[in-house]
């Protein structure tokens, strides 16, 4: 009833038009009125439909004013939430950028003396691979690569190696090499042995052997051996858990990137990349030259010969058993 009510007070301007009309036309049929007094009830008839039209036109246009007033209230709150946005994008983008790199930080690290040795060791605890480049491989062949061997033997799983190093058979390379050795020490290392262009190509050749005999030995090996045409002062060993540059000055600090950085995909990949570049020394012909447990200099000639890598003219027997004892005994240059 109360609905009702209400619907009839907001439309008595057209009940009464109508009670007019119906009333006027009523009398006007029974000549009950006058000609003059139902005109000006039509009169009056007409008013009323005027000011309801003008009233409902009234309605309209303030309808029409607060629809718009309520579409600018909201494209401005649209507006203002979209620039929060922005702000929050902005916001969350700064906060991730941040993010990563106060991570890649977490994952890099400086260690010196000691604490390098055993950054090395805990790389070669369980890893499955390893790159090297640097220069003639020396600690490499030493170290890294006969402990991995063990490591991967006791495991038994398969052990991938990459190592890159300098061509001995660049005589320019191997001074140039040995002039940076010079000044970074003039004295002797862990091997009692001062460093000449001739002891830089025999190491070279030395890691050559060396990875050709452990080949032979260890199924489960995939070795590769590119010899590169530049010389480089630092030394990049990547393990599954790590990557670790050095140079060969043992004061100097190193610097050691967990797995999990970007920086250690990307030392990955720079690897990769300089080894695919590099002259790579046929190895499976190697495999098809076998090496005593003791080679023999008639062994090792033939070997170098089948791999691509001949030894210089000139070079006698007493400079191949050195390179022979290099390979297979050799000594840490950094004890």
């Amino acid at each position: 009833m109360k609905r009702t009510s209400l619907r009839l007070v907001r439309q008595i301007d057209a009940i009464v038009a109508l009670l007019l009309a119906v009333v006027t036309s009523t009398l006007g049929l029974l000549d009950v009125v006058s000609p003059k007094i139902a005109g000006n009830a039509t009169l009056a008839t007409l008013a009323v439909i005027s000011f309801a039209l003008l009233r409902d036109r009234w309605n309209k246009a303030s309808a029409d004013r607060s629809t718009e007033m309520s579409v600018a209230t909201a494209s401005q709150s649209l507006t203002q939430i979209e620039r929060r946005m922005a702000s929050l994008e902005a916001a969350s983008s700064a906060v991730l950028k941040m993010q990563t790199t106060v991570e890649g930080i977490a994952h890099i690290r400086t260690v010196r003396g000691a604490d390098i040795a055993a950054a090395f060791s805990e790389a070669r605890q369980h890893t499955d691979r390893w790159l090297f480049r640097g220069g003639t491989g020396t600690y490499t062949r030493a170290v890294t690569l006969p402990e991995c061997i063990a490591n991967a033997r006791r495991d038994r799983r398969a052990l991938l190696v990459r190592i890159e190093i300098i061509d001995p058979t660049s005589s320019v390379l191997c001074e140039a090499y040995s002039r940076f050795r010079h000044a970074v020490s003039s004295r002797p290392d862990g091997t009692g042995e001062l460093w000449t262009a001739d002891r830089t190509m025999r190491e070279s050749y030395a890691t050559i052997l060396s990875a050709c005999y452990h080949q032979q030995r260890f199924q489960f090996l995939d070795i590769s051996i590119g010899l590169s045409t530049v010389m480089s002062t630092f030394r990049f060993d990547l393990s599954a858990s790590r990557v670790i540059i050095t140079q060969d000055d043992p004061q100097f600090p190193a610097m050691v990137v967990s797995n999990g950085s970007p920086l250690f995909d990307g030392y990955a990949n720079d690897l990769r990349t300089t080894m695919a570049q590099a002259k790579r020394v046929d190895l499976e012909a190697a495999a098809r030259t076998p090496l005593s447990d003791e080679p023999t200099v008639t062994e090792a000639r033939a070997l170098f010969v089948a791999v691509g890598v001949p030894l210089p003219k000139g070079f006698d027997d007493v400079s191949v058993r050195e390179v022979i004892d290099k390979a297979i005994r050799a000594k840490n240059p950094y004890e």
